[in-house]
C-alpha cells in the first residue's frame, strides 16, 4: 500500500495564494493586451473577481494556520508582527511610488504592463497586511474570551464572508448598497474593538512599545490606504481591485481597533504602576504561602515578608525584630540600614509612650499595625507591624520613612494582609513539622510497644501441678507494669508481678529494667526476700529519683506444696482456699523498691510462706485493675474481685482471667476508659504432683 505524503496546510495555503495572485495578474495582463491592440479577450470580469475572492481565501487560510499555530500570550510580539507587516507593506508600496517620480517624464513611466505588474504587487501586499492584521486583532479580540464576544466575532466573520462576494451584486461600483454594507461592517468593528481586555496585563515598559507599535500599524493603514484610493481613481486598470467592499471594511476595522488600543494604553500609562503594584503584591502573596516548606527555615518566609512590606509601602528602610525566645538565626533581618542606625531608632521608639502601650498589650492577637513620629535626623515616620502566631506576639517588623506621616491607610492595610498571610505560613510550618514530629513519635511508640510486648514472656513456666495465665493492658501505647515466671529446678517455680511509678515511655523504660534485675538475680537462687534487698540495691543506681517500683515475688515449692512470698509495697494478692470456699488478700508489711535508697531499706521487707492445696487459687494483679472507675467515680475495689473469684472459682485460669476482665470493662464503660495500666496473674493448682 502507498503512503501518501502528510499535506503541511500552511505551506499548501501559501503555495495556493501565490498561483492564484500569478493566475489574476496573467488574467489582467491578457485583458490589457487585448485592449491596448483592440482584441477581446474573451475573459470577463467575473473571473478576476473570483481570482480575487480565492486569493483573499488562500492567503486566510495561511495565516490562520500560521498565526493559530504560533501563538503566544506576548502581545507586543503580535503587535510587532503586525507593524512589521505594515512597514513591509508600505516600503514596498513607496518605492514603487519613489521609482515612478524619479521616471519622470520618461517614456517607461507610462508603460502601462509595468504600471499593471506594480498595481498587482501593491494589491497583494497590502491585502496581506490586512488580513494578517485582521487575524492579529481576532487573537487580542478574544483574550479572556466570553460566549458574547465568541459571537460577536463569529457574526464579524460572516459578515465579511458575505462582503467578499458583495462585488458581484455591485459590480465594483461606489453606491449606496456599498455606504450600507460599509456602515454595518463599521459598526460591528466598533462593537468588537472594545474588547482590549490585555491591555493592563502590559507593564509600564511594555506599554510604550506597545504605542509605537500600533503607531507604525496606523501611518502605515494612512499610506496604504491613501495609495488604494490613488489605484481607485486611476482609469488604467480595466478591472479595479480596490475598490472592494471587504478590503475597505478591513481597513475600517484594523483603523478601528488599532486607534481604540493606541488611545486606552495611552490613558492606561497614568495607572500602570499601581497596576504593576497590584500585580507584584499577587505575586507576593503566592510567595509567601508557598515559601516555606517541611524542613526549611522560617528565616526564608521573614525575608519574602520584609521585602514585600518594604515593596508595598516604599519604605527607605527596614528590620524585623524577634522575640529572644522566638529567635532561632541569632540576627535581626535588616533592610538599607547599619545596625547603630537602627539601635538609635530602637532607642527612639522605646522613648514613644504609644509604642510602649503597644508592645505591652495583654491581647497580642487584638494588635494592630501602628504608624509614629520619630525625631530623628533621617527618618522621620515608623511603622510598628506585630508578627502574631497563634495568639502569641513573636516579634515585629519595623519600617522606616524618610518622610513625616509616610504611611497611609492603604500601604497599611496591604502590609498588614501581607504580615497575616505571612504568620500563617509559619503557623503552617510550625504545625506540620509538629505533625512530622507527632507522626515520628507514634511510630517510636509503636516500636517501643512491640519491643515492650517482646519484654513480655510468650510462654509461662509451670508444671503439670498448677495452670497459670497472664494478661496485660497499657493506658498509652506503653506501659509499666510487668510480669514474668521462671524455673528454679523441677520443683521450684517463681512468679513476679510488678508496676512501675508513672506511665507512658519512661514508666516502660524502667520495667525494661526490672526485666533484666529480675533474670540477673534470681539465678542467685535468693529468697524472696533477699531478692528484694538485692532488687533495691541495684534499681537504685539506675531509677529516676521520683520513680519507684511496686513488685510482689512467690516461689512455688510443689514438693512440698508451699509458697514462700515477699512484697515489695505492691498490691496485696488474692489467695481463694478451695478447702473452705474462702478467699483473702495477703497483706503485711512492704516497701517499694527505690523509695528507700540504703540499707535501712532491709528494716522494711518481709516474708510469708503458706501452704496451698489442689483447688487453690492465686490471683495477681496491678492498682489498675482496683483502682479502675465508674462513671460515678466508683472504684472495682478489692471486693467485686474477691466476689468473682469465689463465684468463678470452679473455672480455669483463663476462664476466671476472662470473667475478670469483663466485669471490669463492664464496670468502668469500656476498655477506653481505663486511665492507668493494669496487668493480671491467675494461678490455679490441681490434683496432679
Amino acid at each position: 500500500m502507498v503512503k501518501l505524503p502528510s499535506i503541511h496546510i500552511g505551506k499548501l495555503s501559501l503555495l495556493l495564494s501565490i498561483l492564484v495572485w500569478l493566475g489574476l495578474l496573467f488574467v489582467d495582463l491578457v485583458r490589457l493586451f487585448g485592449m491596448i491592440n483592440e482584441i477581446n479577450s474573451g475573459i470577463s470580469d467575473e473571473i478576476t473577481w473570483i481570482l480575487e475572492i480565492l486569493f483573499f481565501f488562500t492567503l486566510y487560510g495561511f495565516y490562520s494556520y500560521s498565526i493559530g499555530k504560533n501563538i503566544q500570550s506576548d502581545f507586543l510580539n503580535l503587535l510587532w508582527r503586525g507593524a512589521s507587516t505594515g512597514i513591509f507593506a508600505s516600503g514596498v508600496a513607496l518605492l514603487i511610488e519613489l521609482f515612478y517620480l524619479s521616471l519622470g517624464d520618461n517614456k517607461l513611466a507610462t508603460e502601462p504592463f509595468l504600471k499593471n505588474f506594480f498595481y498587482h504587487v501593491n494589491f497583494a501586499l497590502t491585502t496581506v497586511f490586512l488580513i494578517s492584521s485582521a487575524l492579529l486583532w481576532k487573537h487580542l479580540i478574544l483574550y479572556q474570551k466570553s460566549k458574547q464576544v465568541v459571537k460577536q466575532w463569529q457574526a464579524f466573520e460572516f459578515a465579511m464572508l458575505v462582503a467578499m462576494f458583495f462585488v458581484f451584486f455591485n459590480k465594483n461600483n461606489f453606491d449606496y448598497s456599498f455606504l450600507f454594507g460599509m456602515v454595518i461592517l463599521l459598526v460591528i468593528s466598533a462593537v468588537l474593538s472594545g474588547n482590549l481586555k490585555w491591555i493592563p496585563y502590559l507593564t509600564f515598559k511594555e506599554k510604550w512599545k506597545s504605542l509605537l507599535f500600533l503607531f507604525i500599524i496606523l501611518i502605515c493603514i494612512g499610506y496604504l490606504f491613501r495609495r488604494f484610493m490613488a489605484y481607485s481613481e486611476a482609469e488604467t486598470y480595466q478591472v479595479n481591485l480596490t475598490d472592494n467592499l471587504f478590503l475597505m471594511a478591513l481597513f475600517g476595522f484594523i483603523f478601528i481597533y488599532a486607534i481604540f488600543s493606541f488611545l486606552v494604553t495611552l490613558f492606561n500609562l497614568p495607572t500602570s504602576s499601581v497596576f504593576e503594584q497590584k500585580l507584584t503584591e499577587a505575586i507576593n502573596f503566592q510567595r509567601l504561602s508557598q515559601s516555606i516548606q517541611p524542613g526549611e527555615n522560617e528565616e526564608q518566609v521573614l525575608d519574602i515578608l520584609l521585602d514585600s512590606c518594604m515593596s508595598a509601602s516604599y519604605s527607605d528602610a527596614a528590620w524585623i525584630e524577634i522575640n529572644p525566645e522566638e529567635q532561632k538565626t541569632g540576627a535581626n533581618q535588616l533592610r538599607f540600614l547599619d545596625e547603630p542606625t537602627k539601635n538609635e531608632l530602637s532607642e527612639l521608639i522605646k522613648t514613644h509612650k504609644s509604642a510602649t502601650e503597644w508592645a505591652s498589650t495583654d491581647h497580642p492577637e487584638m494588635l494592630q499595625a501602628l504608624a509614629i513620629r520619630l525625631a530623628h535626623p533621617r527618618y522621620e515616620s515608623t511603622l510598628l507591624v506585630p508578627l502574631v502566631i497563634n495568639k502569641t506576639a513573636i516579634g515585629r517588623i519595623v519600617l522606616c520613612k524618610e518622610v513625616r506621616d509616610g504611611f497611609n491607610k492603604e500601604m497599611v492595610n496591604i502590609i498588614s494582609t501581607f504580615v497575616r498571610q505571612a504568620c500563617i505560613a509559619v503557623e503552617n510550618h510550625r504545625l506540620l513539622n509538629q505533625a512530622i514530629l507527632n507522626e515520628r513519635y507514634q511510630e517510636e511508640l509503636k516500636i517501643a510497644q512491640r519491643v515492650q510486648k517482646a519484654l513480655l514472656p510468650t510462654k509461662l513456666d509451670h508444671p503439670k501441678s498448677f495452670e497459670i495465665c497472664a494478661f496485660s493492658n497499657a493506658a498509652d501505647e506503653v506501659g509499666g507494669d510487668y510480669y514474668d515466671t521462671f524455673k528454679l529446678d523441677e520443683n521450684r517455680y517463681v512468679l513476679i508481678i510488678g508496676d512501675v511509678s508513672g506511665k507512658g515511655t519512661s514508666a516502660a523504660f524502667h520495667m525494661s529494667q526490672m526485666k533484666g534485675v529480675f533474670h540477673s538475680l534470681i539465678q542467685l537462687n535468693l529468697s524472696p526476700s533477699q531478692f528484694m534487698i538485692k532488687a533495691n540495691s541495684a534499681l537504685s543506681k539506675c531509677l529516676g529519683k521520683n520513680h519507684f517500683i511496686t513488685a510482689s515475688i512467690f516461689i512455688i515449692d510443689t514438693a512440698e506444696k508451699k509458697i514462700c512470698h515477699s512484697r515489695a509495697g505492691h498490691i496485696p494478692t488474692l489467695l481463694f482456699k478451695a478447702k473452705e470456699a474462702t478467699s483473702e488478700f495477703m497483706l503485711f508489711d512492704g516497701l517499694g523498691l527505690g523509695i528507700l535508697r540504703n540499707k535501712q531499706y532491709e528494716n522494711h521487707v518481709q516474708e510469708k510462706t503458706f501452704t496451698y492445696e489442689s483447688g487453690d487459687i492465686l490471683v495477681l494483679i496491678t492498682d489498675g485493675i482496683v483502682e479502675a472507675k465508674n462513671q460515678k467515680g466508683q472504684q472495682f475495689g478489692f471486693e467485686r474481685i474477691r466476689s468473682l473469684v469465689e463465684i468463678h472459682h470452679a473455672k480455669s485460669p483463663n476462664e476466671i482471667q476472662t470473667q475478670l476482665i469483663d466485669s471490669l470493662h463492664v464496670f468502668v464503660g469500656g476498655v477506653r476508659m481505663i486511665d492507668d495500666d493494669y496487668s493480671m496473674m491467675v494461678v490455679k493448682f490441681n490434683n496432679d504432683n
